[in-house]
């Protein structure tokens, strides 16, 4: 089979060691599988000696493996980042769809390319949803109070810190308001707490560039043509969730969205569901589907061994009988 470098993020390098003594046990996987650590330059390096990239990481450094990887004319399949949406139809049951969509917006802290990062709320029912979603994002605990029950943990590194205060910051001086969360925590790491904002638009920060943090930005919309509009109003396309009365109801309009997975009456879903091919697009990514029996497939090289076992044909168009 192929043989696999892994190189983690140079912020996150300690979790390959359990895989690494797993893989030490196991002879025939130690001699085709390596584990290396190191900064970018190190990833940069390997791009130089091997015939095929997968990259899970930014746009502006996916940019940069996608081009290395052209000069070689080798594959690069990129996984980057995201900007998801979420559109809650008038008919949805609020009480879950608030709490699907805290859980995909805060899971990790909000540091996954899948997190939900929009919401669009029918009007009708956008203030019964605000106030539902803010007194359960109150109620979360952070795991630096609560090691045994707190829900969100701290941000991977200062600078992820310093992006979501800095949307946080631009959204309120352009009008927002913050309803939970909202300050950076200090307790040897920096935490914050799931952070609603409402009175929000598209020329916030919030709204259009990716956060990767525990921020709910809410806008209300009037039509659905509105909120798939405004859900498509992005560079990104990589998930994307609806929520409605009836999937009868939700699939027109998830049929709508710039993503490559749609959720329905739930959020995040792809982190659940292995199996089910499906691709990103715009700066979301590049290349073949990583999910299901065509994810392993995408790493295996076709070839095909063609054999005529009746003869030739000649150029006059009859078929010349093998001896």
């Amino acid at each position: 089979g192929n043989a696999v470098v892994i190189k983690p993020s140079e912020v996150t390098p300690r979790w390959v060691d359990p895989i690494r003594a797993i893989i030490k046990d196991v002879p025939v996987l130690d001699g085709v599988l390596a584990l290396v650590r190191g900064p970018g330059e190190t990833g940069a390096a390997l791009i130089d000696r091997v015939d095929l990239i997968t990259f899970t990481g930014s746009v502006r450094t996916g940019r940069k493996v996608a081009e290395a990887a052209a000069r070689r004319f080798i594959p690069a399949y990129l996984e980057l980042g995201g900007k998801d949406p979420a559109v809650v139809l008038a008919s949805a049951n609020l009480d879950a769809a608030t709490s699907g969509i805290l859980r995909a917006s805060v899971a990790a802290s909000g540091q996954a390319c899948q997190s939900l990062e929009r919401v669009y709320v029918a009007r009708p029912v956008y203030d019964k949803f605000v106030d539902m979603i803010v007194a359960k994002a109150k109620a979360v605990a952070l795991d630096a109070d609560d090691p045994d029950n707190g829900f969100v943990g701290p941000f991977i590194f200062d600078r992820q810190a310093d992006i979501a205060a800095d949307q946080i910051k631009d959204a309120l001086a352009k009008g927002a308001k913050v309803l939970s969360g909202g300050e950076i925590v200090h307790k040897g790491g920096k935490w914050l707490a799931p952070t609603v904002l409402v009175d929000v638009n598209h020329k916030m920060k919030v709204m259009t560039e990716e956060t990767f943090g525990p921020v709910i930005p809410i806008m209300p919309f009037e039509t659905v043509d509105d909120a798939v509009a405004l859900a498509n109003d992005t560079t990104y396309g990589l998930s994307a969730s609806v929520y409605a009365g009836s999937a009868e109801e939700a699939i027109p309009v998830a049929k709508r969205l710039n993503g490559g997975a749609v959720s329905i009456n739930d959020g995040s879903l792809t982190s659940m569901i292995q199996d089910v091919a499906h691709e990103s697009f715009g700066y979301s990514g590049m290349g073949p589907t990583r999910f299901g029996a065509e994810g392993v497939l995408r790493y295996v090289r076709r070839k095909a061994l063609l054999t005529n076992t009746q003869g030739p044909m000649g150029i006059d168009g009859k078929t010349v009988p093998l001896k």
